[in-house]
């Protein structure tokens, strides 16, 4: 068994002819490239039984060599993965069930009756690779470069193959996003962690790309920095599913959910305080406002206009032909995985990063809640808007930390300061205004409210 760390980037054809000659990998290519055709039939049951499990299994012809392997799922992270992988050299273009064994077969299907595998759908491509290796401070770093194109076929739809693959050999998983992030400074390469496999399940069910990530698990004794981690990741991971998709298909409510998971990350950012000092996220947080300063007023137009709908798909096409949304991932990335916003903080800082969230969390969520002081905009609803940023901090965290929290009703304080966000987020009006205040003082009479900010 061998365990795959790497990174897979969607490109245009113009880009993948760019990235050959890229200076950087020019510098760093120790093998020159080498051009392979590979044939790939994966195999399920017509159940698609392996699909639910998270397992691939793959015939592979590589020249005259037959290759079987099967991978696992894995942990998947913002668009680095890391999988486990299992490879047999066959005699023939033929399955060889009984290599799949109780030491790679997941318990979960070890009473399928392997008899049932059949063909489902083909990924055939040209594959360039080449040996991209360098010196990172006194460690070798070497990673397999490959520009893949070519199609996904399942029936009679299909769907083409134009990606760079960065597979580690040697090192540590942040060389492989300093390149990336090198590479997308230049070219536009969007971190996608859809598997080949995946890309031929969803032509057969365009259903069955798994959109929502589990939801981190928390718990009160958790540090501070390791709950943000957490949080982080699986907000950037969303956001870069739902780009996926939308690319994808078009569906207006995964632009609307895309945006969301920008907003929470901006939020969450913004709400550690010391534990983060702002020059540590001065360059995350200019990107992130950059991106939601142009899709937050597209968005929001969106939902009352089906013109500027329509318009989307294409508007963000041009977003994914440029190179900020893949850079902004991949810095993104790389800053949580070196855990950056804990570099040179204070030793106030460092205390509340090593807080238990149990106790780190209610006090943040009563301070904002107190700053927030409903009862001004149960008067004064019009000025609702200034406070939305705060309103925003408070609502990540009690979306996805609220668990921890031992506060009664606390789902119900959460659904009703969501309303209150939506009205502060929509076009005053004399409707709006009333609507706001009687939100203001529906929160106030909360129990869990008042438990909440006491």
């Amino acid at each position: 068994m061998n365990k795959e760390t790497e990174i897979k980037l969607r490109a245009s054809r113009e880009t993948l002819e760019a990235l050959r000659d890229h200076p950087l990998l020019k510098k760093r290519n120790k093998s020159g490239w080498e051009r392979r055709e590979l044939f790939n039939q994966y195999f399920d049951t017509p159940a698609r039984d392996l699909a639910q499990a998270r397992v691939a299994l793959r015939l592979r012809r590589d020249g005259e060599q037959f290759i079987q392997t099967l991978k696992t799922r894995g942990q998947s992270v913002a668009g680095l993965s890391e999988r486990n992988e299992w490879d047999w050299y066959l005699d023939k273009a033929k399955l060889d069930p009984k290599k799949l064994t109780d030491e790679c077969w997941p318990a979960s299907l070890a009473e399928l009756d392997k008899k049932q595998l059949k063909p489902i759908f083909t990924t055939d491509f040209q594959r360039d690779r080449a040996e991209i290796a360098w010196g990172r401070g006194k460690a070798k770093v070497v990673i397999e470069a490959a520009l893949d194109l070519g199609k996904v076929i399942a029936g009679k739809q299909e769907e083409e193959i134009c990606e760079l693959e960065l597979e580690l050999r040697q090192g540590e998983p942040e060389a492989l996003l300093e390149l990336a992030a090198e590479l997308a400074a230049d070219l536009p390469l969007m971190p996608c962690d859809i598997s080949k496999a995946e890309r031929g399940y969803r032509l057969h069910d365009a259903n069955s790309y798994h959109l929502g990530l589990a939801v981190p698990e928390l718990d009160a004794e958790l540090p501070l920095d390791d709950a943000f981690t957490a949080i982080a990741w699986h907000l950037l991971g969303a956001s870069q599913r739902l780009a996926e998709q939308y690319r994808f298909n078009g569906h207006w409510k995964l632009l609307v959910d895309w945006l969301q998971q920008l907003v929470d990350l901006r939020a969450l950012i913004g709400s550690l305080g010391q534990a983060a000092p702002r020059a540590s996220s001065h360059d995350l947080r200019e990107a992130l406002d950059a991106l939601l300063q142009d899709w937050r007023p597209r968005v929001q137009a969106g939902e009352q206009d089906e013109s500027v709908r329509h318009a989307a798909p294409q508007q963000f096409a041009d977003e994914l032909a440029g190179t900020r949304w893949g850079l902004f991932s991949l810095n993104a990335s790389r800053w949580l995985l070196g855990r950056a916003w804990t570099i040179e903080r204070n030793d106030r800082g460092n205390r509340q990063g090593k807080a238990p969230l149990g106790k780190w969390l209610p006090r943040l969520l009563a301070e904002e809640g107190e700053a927030l002081k409903l009862d001004r905009y149960k008067r004064q609803p019009e000025d609702l808007a200034e406070q939305l940023p705060r309103i925003e901090r408070l609502l990540v965290w009690l979306r996805l930390a609220r668990q921890v929290l031992d506060v009664p009703e606390v789902d119900r304080a959460y659904g009703e300061l969501s309303k209150f966000a939506e009205l502060a987020a929509q076009p005053l009006d004399g409707e709006v205004l009333a609507a706001r205040s009687e939100q203001a003082q529906a929160l106030i009479s909360l129990r869990s409210w008042k438990a909440l900010t006491r």
